[in-house]
């Protein structure tokens, strides 16, 4: 009868349109193929890397290779782990909206594709750092991780192939993403849920100094960009956002068992990648030919350090409202 049993939910599943979302929970629980309509497109997650993310040779290798790896992988004896890091508008949650896009084809609107916002899960998170009472601040964090940790389990429970985007990491209660620890660690299998199909993707601003550093080393040395390799950064943004209070994982246990499958750097744009953005979102508009607004919102952009200005402050984010403006 047990044989037969998923056999019958499946078939309970597909009959009935309002039962569905019951009814998938209860076979993903029995059946290890059920994959909650995942639908992995690595070739076109490659793609879009490559023709819309501008000036990130790093993280556009790294994902590409880590995804296709990992999911190449029937049996994983982990879940892939990725941490995006640099400074605002330099494609970081464009990254991850792509990862879901084309694993589920419907990016944050799937039920599968979960996305967890500090400020907005936890509002009262913003005001730990005025709490004088230690007590006060170790029963809050408690209740936080209660509440984080029964999300995730609940998730996995009804889909072993989730995926969940921990945004604005540097706003994350020190201590507790470490819930996640034993989600994150090899053969984590509860309640017949395989938890090692899973993907975990923390995108934070932490490292944005030390990434920034670097580039503006190997600029100013008049080496090529394209020349940094993941290695020059992968233990640079490991030790700064390990050692960074406001980073989200700040003394991790996460980070010290090594459960971070890689740490993905984004390095800072330049004019010219500010200005292919903006010819990227006046081809959206129909309005690809616009030269003058090209020039005018590339010239329009606050660049940094003081001496080259190098390095928009702001990367690609404040692209949209000056074609707006300028058009």
């Amino acid at each position: 009868m047990l044989a037969v049993l998923p056999a019958l939910l499946l078939l309970l599943l597909l009959s009935s349109r309002s039962a569905c979302g019951v009814f998938q929970k209860l076979y993903c629980s029995f059946s290890d193929s059920c994959d909650c309509d995942f639908k992995p497109n690595i070739r076109d997650l490659e793609w879009d890397l490559y023709k819309n993310v501008f000036g990130q040779h790093l993280a556009q290798d790294l994902v590409a290779e880590e995804v296709s790896r990992f999911l190449l992988n029937k049996s994983p004896d982990r879940p892939l782990v990725l941490s995006f890091h640099g400074s605002s508008g330099t494609g970081k949650t464009l990254v991850s909206t792509m990862l879901g896009n084309h694993l589920y084809g419907s990016a944050m609107s799937s039920p599968f594709v979960h996305q967890f916002v500090p400020a907005l899960h936890f509002p009262s998170a913003e005001r730990v750092a005025q709490y004088q009472n230690l007590l006060v601040l170790k029963l809050c964090c408690s209740g936080w991780q209660a509440e984080l940790k029964n999300w995730v389990k609940g998730n996995l429970t009804a889909c072993s192939r989730s995926v969940f985007i921990f945004d604005e990491m540097e706003k994350m209660p020190v201590g507790l993403i470490d819930v996640l620890e034993p989600f994150l660690g090899p053969s984590h299998v509860v309640f017949r849920t395989n938890y090692r199909k899973a993907i975990y993707v923390f995108i934070s601003t932490a490292g944005q100094e030390a990434i920034h550093q670097l580039v503006l080393e190997n600029r100013r040395a008049g080496r090529d960009r394209d020349e940094i390799k993941p290695s020059d950064l992968q233990e640079v943004v490991q030790q700064s956002v390990y050692s960074n209070k406001t980073s989200g994982l700040y003394l991790s246990s996460i980070v010290q068992q090594n459960l971070i499958t890689r740490f993905v750097p984004f390095l800072p744009l330049t004019r010219t990648h500010v200005e292919r953005c903006v010819r990227a979102q006046l081809c959206q508009r129909g309005s690809c030919n616009r030269d003058d607004v090209v020039e005018a919102v590339g010239g329009d952009m606050t660049y940094d350090p003081a001496e080259g200005h190098y390095f928009s402050t702001t990367g690609c984010k404040a692209v949209a409202a000056k074609i707006s403006f300028f058009l």
